[in-house]
């Protein structure tokens, strides 16, 4: 199984039972396996390499160069061609329940953005960009800096007011994107808003933006809890070719049934080497493998209000 998006490595880092550090959970990684190897005996404490610090900041971190930083893999990372992440943290309440770090790649050839955004009332009532990792897309990185976007206003004021995940589709279409002008030139088409509201005062917001060519994932979902909380619903989903599921996507899904069913029961993230089993309308053309992350959205107290699945 090759990787063939944006994002080349997917984690997941789960507290240890005392709570002192974090420790290798599951992971994707293609054809990674040296480094993968390695991963899987790392550890890490509170405020310690890329998942300590989403831990210890309470909302997601972007490294978008490894070097000068605390991630502890530098040498790893290098062999396998990996040059920068992303920390994603799930918070219920004031205990860590899980961070999801995904690697990508420096290749020229690679365009998109992975934006995290933030609005602090004490400096305003807008979102302005906190972090961000762009590849070739230099031009938006300088327009992005620029920018700040009230509360329902742009892909980041969208997810801050709704408070839950979003996709977009052609933004260089899409009014509600209101860097549109800047994504036709680098070629954006898809866009991914999520929620954090981990960090109690503040808002966070991340954005994914996805070229045609070269995108962050081949395909995002956004499944909800239905009134009873025992089963997920379909919301919305874009795909880098608006390809038609290979399966029949399932009505809903039942609380510990397949991947999602998993991340419902348990609110953590989880992975699939190969969607066959348990995410059947996510495989790709006959006889190719292809993995998926599911990513749950809680809110402050740890309740799940959404579960986002990618697929690579």
């Amino acid at each position: 199984m090759t990787m063939q998006s944006f994002i080349r490595a997917a984690e997941i880092w789960l507290p240890a039972p005392d709570g002192s550090e974090l420790m290798f959970g599951d992971g994707i990684y293609g054809t990674l396996h040296a480094f993968a190897e390695h991963s899987r005996a790392m550890r890490f404490r509170k405020g310690e390499g890329l998942p300590g610090e989403a831990w210890a900041a309470r909302h997601p971190i972007v490294m978008g160069s490894f070097k000068g930083t605390g991630f502890r893999r530098i040498e790893a990372a290098e062999a396998a061609g990996l040059t920068s992440g992303i920390a994603m943290p799930v918070f219920a309440g004031s205990a860590i329940r899980a961070v999801v770090v995904l690697l990508c790649g420096d290749d020229q050839t690679h365009v998109g953005a992975i934006e995290v955004w933030r609005n602090d009332p004490l400096e305003g009532a807008q979102i302005g960009l906190h972090d961000g990792y762009y590849g070739a897309a230099e031009l938006f990185r300088i327009t992005s800096q620029l920018t700040k976007f009230g509360k329902g206003h742009g892909l980041p004021g969208l997810v801050w007011a709704s408070g839950m995940p979003l996709v977009m589709r052609e933004l260089y279409r899409a009014e509600r994107f209101l860097r549109h002008k800047e994504a036709v030139k680098v070629g954006l088409s898809i866009g991914l808003g999520l929620p954090f509201d981990y960090d109690p005062g503040r808002t966070w917001v991340m954005a994914f933006l996805s070229a045609l060519g070269t995108p962050i994932a081949r395909r995002f979902e956004i499944w909800l809890p239905d009134a009873s909380g025992e089963r997920l619903v379909y919301e919305s989903g874009v795909s880098d070719a608006e390809e038609q599921p290979n399966a029949a996507r399932p009505r809903a899904i039942a609380r510990g049934e397949g991947l999602l069913g998993t991340v419902l029961a348990s609110r953590l993230p989880a992975t699939t080497q190969d969607c066959a089993a348990g995410a059947a309308w996510l495989t790709g053309e006959a006889g190719e493998t292809v993995a998926a992350l599911a990513f749950p959205i809680l809110n402050a107290d740890g309740a799940l209000k959404a579960v986002t699945v990618w697929r690579f």
